[in-house]
């Protein structure tokens, strides 16, 4: 049997002493899509800051496995390199590095963390390209800076094309959808279903039942107060559109 991709179990996260995470347990096992769904303040964006390691968050209790080894001691550049890929909710602009830039030493680092060797130059232009063509990124978005002066749509689009690049073996989505008009958000989808398969797991933070249209999770677990309060398919992302939170 497969080891699972995440297991948390129990955690409990605070920030500035006051606690947000209030014994959480979530499973992630290959080939599974996990949306997690619930009101502000819930604690959706806060877990996922955790799994990335920000290091604002306290864990006090609990644990974080990635295919069973504890992650809460990496720094987010090992992480990474282990196979987590998290998607900002609001994506940063950087001015003077470019799109290509980035993703070309983005690439070649990961390569060297995993004892491979980085591509050449033409190499990873023709991977690149084959990796635009998933998510419908035009050639001169990579000449500019990253994210600067792109619209929602645009940003987020560049995000799931770094998540291509990478190759995750667990994926973190913080609001993807948000911003995105039906137009941007089946293109941002598209991109997403090309790149999991049956060895990889993916986590969507949402507060709408439209991405899960698209993206359809095999589990939609419903968050309030830090906590994981009900799990089920994806009839309860209907009943939340519908009805709102109080019928968890």
């Amino acid at each position: 049997m497969k080891k699972p991709i995440l297991s948390i179990k129990n955690l409990h996260v605070s920030i500035d002493d006051t606690p947000i995470l209030k014994g959480l347990n979530l499973l992630v096992n290959p080939g599974e899509i996990h949306a997690i769904m619930g009101p502000n303040g819930a604690g959706k964006s806060t877990l996922a800051k955790v799994l990335a390691g920000h290091p604002s968050y306290q864990i006090s209790k609990g644990t974080i496995e990635l295919e069973g080894r504890s992650i809460l001691d990496m720094p987010p550049e090992e992480r990474s390199s282990k196979g987590l890929f998290m998607s900002f909710q609001y994506p940063p602009e950087i001015p003077g590095v470019s799109n290509k830039e980035f993703l070309l030493n983005a690439h070649s680092s990961l390569q060297k963390a995993r004892g491979l060797k980085p591509l050449s130059p033409e190499e990873f232009t023709r991977f690149l390209q084959e990796k635009m063509a998933l998510v419908s990124i035009k050639e001169e978005f990579l000449a500019r800076n990253i994210n600067e002066g792109f619209s929602g749509g645009e940003k987020k689009r560049n995000e799931i094309l770094q998540m291509a690049i990478l190759d995750p073996l667990l994926s973190i989505l913080d609001e993807t959808d948000s911003g995105l008009d039906i137009d941007a958000m089946r293109i941002v989808a598209t991109g997403v279903l090309k790149t999991i398969n049956a060895t990889k797991g993916l986590i969507l933070i949402t507060h709408y039942q439209r991405l899960l249209e698209y993206v359809k999770p095999h589990f939609v677990h419903v968050m309030v107060n830090g906590k994981i309060i009900k799990t089920g398919g994806p009839e309860i992302a209907l009943e939340l559109e519908e009805k709102g939170y109080e019928v968890a």
